[in-house]
């Protein structure tokens, strides 16, 4: 497994220091996480390391080197190129890191957008990046991502995923990729929030909740 300490020299010497520390950090993330839903924390903590290990790559070269390098490319990435540098870092973790594990590859291919069918580690990477958040200041959905962890992974990984769904005309693409697994999610989820929402709608209407109403009306 490729440590910190060769990451952050890879990345350093190409003047992307920042993206190291940030690596790091979903590393940890992504290592905390998995001990707390039980996946493979040496996985998990590989995967952040490399997740955008591409970073190095620019922008406006992205496109060329993912046809260069037979990646896949849907019409939303190549309007976007950005969003290839999630499949470009499998890429380089596999060629430059010598990592093998489809389970990791696939991780750090997803990690921006998730996918549907993902795995449990696909989605510890996934919501370990949106916490270790690289931008200036506090991610707006910090909060309900938190109170999500205390329900599930799943609930987590939609819980961003839905927040780029109300935000979707405000994107330069909506990625078929984050669009199918937030379906998916969805489906799976549906019947536990239901379920919550019965429960809920039955104590608020019972007497006793009724009772409990009038009396802080009272006081």
């Amino acid at each position: 497994m490729p440590d910190y300490n060769a990451i952050h020299r890879f990345l350093a010497a190409r003047g992307h220091e920042t993206t190291a520390i940030h690596c790091r950090e979903v590393a940890e993330q992504a290592r905390a996480l998995a001990l707390h839903f039980g996946v493979d924390a040496d996985r998990a903590y590989e995967a952040g390391l490399l997740h955008d290990i591409s970073a190095v790559i620019p922008n406006d070269q992205r496109l060329n080197r993912a046809l260069a390098w037979g990646v896949p490319i849907l019409p939303e990435e190549r309007v976007a190129p950005m969003i290839l540098h999630q499949k470009l870092s499998a890429v380089m973790a596999r060629r430059q890191f010598g990592v093998t594990d489809a389970s990791v590859l696939s991780a750090i291919g997803c990690h921006t957008t998730l996918k549907p069918d993902a795995s449990p580690l696909d989605k510890v990477v996934f919501v370990a990046d949106k916490i270790a958040w690289d931008q200036p200041g506090t991610p707006p959905w910090r909060d309900d991502l938190a109170r999500a962890l205390d329900v599930s992974l799943d609930a987590a990984a939609l819980t961003y995923l839905d927040y780029l769904w109300e935000r979707r005309e405000q994107l330069l693409v909506v990625h078929p990729w984050f669009v199918a697994a937030r379906a998916q999610l969805s489906k799976r989820l549906s019947p536990m929030v239901s379920s919550r929402q019965k429960l809920s709608a039955f104590f608020r209407e019972s007497p006793l909740a009724q009772e409990a109403s009038a009396l802080d009306l009272e006081r």
